[in-house]
């Protein structure tokens, strides 16, 4: 595993860089094991709930973590508003980045993970493939 430091500058979207980051990875997975920063805005959608809420900022990133594939990222956050009231969920696309987004992608070379359609769960979720040459059919 390789750790590599991103800064997100401001009016990016949070998820969608992220989402492009995998194309820069070993086998294009990896996981955000942390992220700090502010958002001018977030849309989050919340356990068990279909739609997106949004909270208007300016918002610290309290915590981030997730997965990172070519299939797209799963990823949760926690923020907190000037109050310090925080808010957590899925992180989706509108988190538009205020002033920093720094965040730690832990490279997998050797790994590659999918999201592929569970039928237990009925969401795609991840799955965990070996890479390499020693794999391949």
């Amino acid at each position: 595993m390789r750790l590599r430091p991103v800064r997100l500058l401001p009016g990016t979207d949070l998820r969608s860089s992220v989402e492009e980051l995998a194309s820069a990875l070993p086998e294009g997975s990896g996981f955000l094991v942390s992220g700090i920063g502010s958002l001018l805005h977030a849309q989050l959608r919340l356990a068990n709930e279909a739609d997106e809420q949004s909270l208007n900022g300016p918002l610290e990133i309290i915590s981030l973590s997730g997965s990172i594939s070519r299939d797209g990222a799963h990823l949760h956050m926690s923020v907190a508003d000037a109050r310090g009231q925080v808010y957590g969920g899925h992180v989706c696309r509108g988190c538009e980045v205020r002033t920093t987004a720094e965040l730690l992608v832990a490279e997998l070379p050797g790994y590659k993970l999918t999201r592929e359609h569970d039928s237990a769960t009925g969401f795609k979720e991840l799955v965990v493939h070996r890479a390499g040459p020693e794999n391949a059919a």
